[in-house]
């Protein structure tokens, strides 16, 4: 089984409207590779179908729309190639490589799919799940919604589309998301514009009905914001008691990370004395992360701050088949999701120890042409 379902559904004026569920509910949804490519496919054809007015995605479950990518196929991918040796890159892993592609090409076609691509971003939404979201043109986030790029933790980094879609959020918030993989929840989400929309959970029953009842689809966008306006107004009871840590922050996080240089940046997170809860957290979640990974995200953001999104995309590709080849991520992966013991082997101690002739080889291309340079 692909881990996916796809339904067309006719309207009142017999056009059609496309339906994808990530049906992988045990996994919270995580995307593996035949997700990926079964959603490109059809994606692929509803996009020249002229009958075909708008794409609804959503998940199994109230419990997440999707968690992030299969980063364990990924993990027993890297294992089964060659390995490299203690401080070298080794050879491409193929599934890593084919895997990226992949889905950055699924992000990508979403973003410019020029068709309403509705995303119910409700429960957790992380890593490969944030990519689907934010490529959709109506997001929409709950009252469950748990928005995340932890990506630090695994050392990996904020990925499809995060080098583009981070950088255009109010001044350091990005990198701060980033950096730390705070848990952003609807509320915040729909003050950011991750999420534009802002519907309650229990409203979810009530929007496919509410889409299949509106009688004229001559014009999608009028037909599909009348219906989420309505859902949205009765929505507001369930976010008016919904804390938005981030934007009471925000002020601070400003100042945290107006600094020169990332050490500096760091310390001033870590140093912080807010006596939060969601802000303690975070802290923790900074300390733990891989110190190199820390130092790619920080340049990742910086390299990507000009680019066109296909330019970020290439980018992404080229820097996420380089971590494939190096020890750590599979370290991270080995760590939180294999082993679980928590107690990952860091290459580097400190961002101080970080090696920079190891950092300029990881933004360098493995391919003379970029896999994605037809975007």
């Amino acid at each position: 089984m692909s881990g996916v379902l796809i339904t067309e559904h006719v309207t009142l004026d017999g056009r059609r409207l496309g339906h994808i569920q990530l049906d992988a509910e045990r996994s919270l949804n995580a995307l593996t590779l035949a997700m990926i490519e079964q959603m490109l496919a059809v994606l692929g054809r509803w996009q020249q179908d002229a009958d075909l007015v708008a794409v609804l995605l959503d998940g199994a479950g109230d419990k997440a729309f999707c968690a992030g990518g299969d980063v364990v196929s990924l993990y027993h991918g890297i294992r089964a190639t060659e390995p490299a040796a203690a401080d070298g890159l080794g050879p491409i892993p193929a599934l890593a490589a084919r895997f990226f592609e992949q889905e950055y090409r699924l992000d990508y076609l979403l973003h410019t799919f020029g068709k309403p691509v509705l995303c119910w971003g409700s429960g957790v939404v992380m890593g490969g799940g944030m990519g689907l979201l934010m490529a959709s043109s109506h997001r929409i986030v709950t009252d469950s919604s748990r928005l995340a790029m932890p990506e630090a933790s695994i050392a990996l980094y904020p990925d499809v589309g995060g080098s583009w879609f981070l950088n255009r959020l109010p001044p350091g918030v990005g990198e701060f998301i980033a950096l730390t993989g705070c848990a952003i929840n609807g509320s915040d989400a729909h003050w950011l514009g991750l999420g534009n929309r802002a519907i309650a959970a229990d409203q979810r029953s009530h929007l496919l009905p509410a889409l299949l009842a509106v009688s004229n689809w001559n014009l999608a966008e009028v037909a599909i914001n009348t219906v989420l306006r309505q859902l949205e107004e009765d929505s507001l009871a369930a976010f008016a008691g919904l804390p938005s840590p981030l934007k009471l922050h925000q002020p601070q996080i400003r100042r945290l990370l107006d600094k020169d240089s990332l050490q500096e940046k760091m310390a001033a997170i870590l140093g912080a004395e807010l006596e939060d809860p969601w802000y303690h957290k975070v802290r923790q979640s900074l300390a733990a992360g891989s110190p190199l990974a820390i130092a790619i995200i920080a340049e990742q953001l910086r390299r990507s701050r000009h680019c066109s999104l296909a330019e970020v995309f290439q980018k992404e590709l080229a820097l996420s088949v380089q971590l494939c080849r190096f020890r750590e991520f599979p370290e991270g992966v080995r760590a939180r999701l294999i082993d679980k013991d928590n107690q990952p082997d860091w290459t580097f101690n400190s961002l101080a120890e970080v090696n920079e002739k190891l950092l300029a080889e990881l933004f360098e291309s493995p391919w003379a042409i970029n896999p994605l340079a037809d975007l």
